[in-house]
């Protein structure tokens, strides 16, 4: 017989605590490579610099929201294929997830470079700085599709329960571009286009760390025809899509705040992408709270132990309530290191004690909204997800802005952001209360006003 599912016994917090711990480490690493790198442009001492690469990350994060959401499909549907012992449809399933991954990643590529000039334009960049954004994303870009398939080959590592191997994968990124950032930058005198070629460097580390398991420990690829790569279009864009739109909401709501910030010049611009590089490496626990507490309450809610569902969500809330408290502790204590490692004034300083401060107290309410989305993805509501993350980034953020900076000026931008995760937030977790209440009927009737291809996706087969 085999052993019971790991999640349906024992201290639900200590199986939190695991879980988002360890799914932390990989992206901390690729996060805290992207919070180097701003620190050695800041150490350039131009400001415009500094405020380039805040124009481009927001950029950067639109065109990996789109991995990402392939990443999501490629898993799920390996892990199916795994998971029913069929070898041959995971292999086939892994190939077709690559190809598409790469095409359809070489083809949006393709239009955001074609588009560079007036996307960053759109993000409120102008003159040199705007001519330093595109250079940056000129040569970034155009390695998207290398991204895809790192991204693409480590969500399949870990769908056949390889997680350790898919940490490497973006360790590894990490390391090279670690490594490559100073020589480049200042080694080679290179700046900005150093910055950006490691970073196009740790894109095709992370493929090529992420494939080679894949051809030597899980049966590599088969050979690709019209006929096999056919059927998993359908089951690929009916979970990717839905997926891509939950997370393009994240970088529309950051590229209007950027705009909003750009009215108040370079200094509070290059201010904000500080902060931008600052919360995933202080946060990258949460950051990976979704993912970590999605398997225990997926476990718990199909063996029908409803309390220990609900008792998931209360300890997530409170598993993110002790995180935020000791990470702003530490950000408030970090202000004057903060201050001399990039050299902050003017608005810059501003911002960046705002934020390491109270404002920073307030990501528990956006670490409510992974608890809330972790329960709709795992207990059969994925549309909420996306009605959340798009109310979050749209009427939770430009009304609280515009009212924000009317107010306070550029420190009113983050406070308008901020006050609309507090909204969105509380309802995401009062949704997930519901939904949980409601028990095995969540499951069994998706919600009324759910859009008919998210029914389909929640009830077929694959």
């Amino acid at each position: 017989m085999a052993p019971p599912a790991k999640f349906l016994s024992g201290n639900l917090l200590r199986h939190i605590t695991v879980m988002s711990l360890t799914s932390s480490v990989g992206l901390m690493a690729v996060f805290l490579v992207d919070f180097v790198d701003m620190v050695f442009i800041a150490m350039l001492g131009k400001a415009e610099l500094a405020a380039a690469v805040g124009y481009a990350g927001a950029i950067l994060f639109f065109t990996s929201s789109f991995g990402i959401g392939m990443a999501i499909a490629a898993g799920a549907l390996v892990a199916r294929a795994v998971g029913a012992g069929d070898r041959a449809l995971a292999q086939r399933r892994a190939t077709n997830s690559l190809i598409y991954g790469f095409v359809f990643g070489a083809a949006f590529a393709a239009v955001v470079w074609a588009y560079l000039t007036p996307l960053a334009a759109l993000m409120g960049a102008s003159g040199e700085t705007l001519a330093l954004a595109v250079h940056y994303l000129a040569i970034i870009v155009p390695s998207m599709p290398l991204l895809m398939v790192g991204m693409v080959g480590g969500a399949i590592l870990r769908a056949h329960g390889d997680a350790r191997r898919s940490m490497f994968a973006t360790i590894g990124g990490a390391v090279v571009n670690a490594v490559l950032d100073p020589i480049l930058i200042f080694g080679l005198g290179m700046e900005l286009t150093g910055a950006a070629l490691a970073t196009v460097a740790a894109r095709v580390a992370i493929a090529v760390i992420a494939l080679v398991p894949l051809v030597r420990v899980y049966g590599g690829f088969g050979r690709p025809t019209p006929a096999t790569l056919w059927p998993d279009l359908r089951p690929i864009a009916l979970i990717a899509l839905p997926a891509i739109l939950t997370q393009l909401a994240t970088p529309i709501g950051q590229a209007y705040v950027t705009r909003a910030m750009a009215a108040y010049g370079e200094e509070a611009v290059a201010g904000m992408a500080i902060i931008g590089r600052m919360i995933p490496v202080a946060f990258g626990v949460i950051f990976a709270l979704s993912g970590a507490i999605g398997p225990i309450m997926g476990q718990n809610f199909g063996a029908g132990q409803h309390d220990r569902v609900a008792r998931s969500l209360r300890d997530g809330i409170l598993f993110t309530a002790i995180v935020t408290v000791l990470v702003s502790g530490v950000l408030f204590a970090l202000r004057g290191p903060l201050e001399a490692l990039f050299l902050l004034q003017g608005d810059a300083r501003t911002l960046v004690f705002l934020f390491a401060g109270p404002l920073s107290l307030l990501w528990f309410f956006n670490g409510l909204v992974f608890v809330g989305n972790a329960a709709f993805n795992n207990l059969g509501h994925p549309f909420y997800s996306t009605l959340i993350n798009w109310g979050r980034h749209t009427l939770g953020t430009i009304p609280l802005v515009i009212l924000g900076a009317a107010w306070f000026g550029a420190p009113g931008v983050l406070i308008g952001q901020a006050v609309g995760g507090v909204v969105f937030g509380l309802l995401s977790v009062w949704l997930a209360a519901r939904i949980i209440a409601r028990g095995a009927g969540a499951v069994a009737e998706p919600a009324a006003n759910e859009m008919s291809v998210f029914r389909l996706f929640h009830n077929r087969r694959y």
